[in-house]
């Protein structure tokens, strides 16, 4: 089965295990986010909404459900990480040059993260889970640059929580409509893209004006 092909039977494969069992959908949640971290193509914005749509109708829990899709997302981080440290980039973007289209990640988009990561640092592990397109490979340039793992960890998990309850919320708010979700949630992520820009900036004001402060009191 194709990438595209699992991407147009996930509903109905994660319908089929909530109906034979709870358990078993709360399993197929995590097993299908697990795999949108491995495989981008594979959309959040489906999986998560539509486990919110189970929780409206009675066949769900929220906290199960959210629980499952953070776990999912976090060990599916884990790959992108442990291969950044162990590899370095242009190994990394000449295998996705050969192979990049069957797993829907281009070099460019790789470069692109690292693009970001190298500008907002380690902020960008947690903010940058909020943003698709660089959600999932911002954990590559977080094991080039050697990252801690406990940090990296942390800031994914708490990046990824936020993450897994909006999405699960708006599919609860929207019940049936819940495929809607990605275009009520692409303003939130330019919102967060702009934030974080500010931050940066803001931030960097501040330690502009901290070391000129610092120069002028040793005189």
């Amino acid at each position: 089965m194709g990438i595209t092909e699992l991407v147009q039977q996930l509903p109905q494969l994660i319908g089929s295990a909530v109906e034979a069992n709870p358990l078993l959908g709360y399993g197929a949640i995590f097993a299908a986010m697990f795999l949108e971290n491995l495989f981008p193509p594979i959309p959040s914005e489906l999986i998560m909404p539509l486990g919110g749509f189970y929780v409206q109708q009675g066949q769900l829990a929220l906290i199960p459900v959210v629980l499952a899709g953070l776990f999912g997302t976090v060990l599916g981080a884990l790959p992108w990480y442990g291969i950044g440290r162990l590899i370095n980039e242009q190994r990394i973007e000449q295998w996705l040059e050969r192979h990049g289209r069957w797993i829907g990640i281009s070099p460019q988009e790789l470069h692109r993260s690292r693009d970001w990561f190298s500008r907002y640092g380690t902020a960008l592990v947690f903010w940058g889970r909020l943003v698709p397109g660089i959600r999932t490979l911002i954990s590559v340039p977080a094991g080039i640059e050697m990252m801690p793992f406990t940090p990296f960890l942390i800031w994914t998990t708490a990046g990824s929580l936020i993450w897994t309850l909006l999405l699960t919320l708006a599919g609860l708010a929207l019940g049936e409509g819940y495929t809607n979700v990605e275009h009520w949630i692409e303003p939130v992520a330019k919102a967060v893209k702009v934030l974080l820009v500010l931050a940066v900036a803001g931030f960097a004001v501040w330690l502009g004006l901290r070391t000129w402060n610092k120069r002028n009191n040793s005189h």
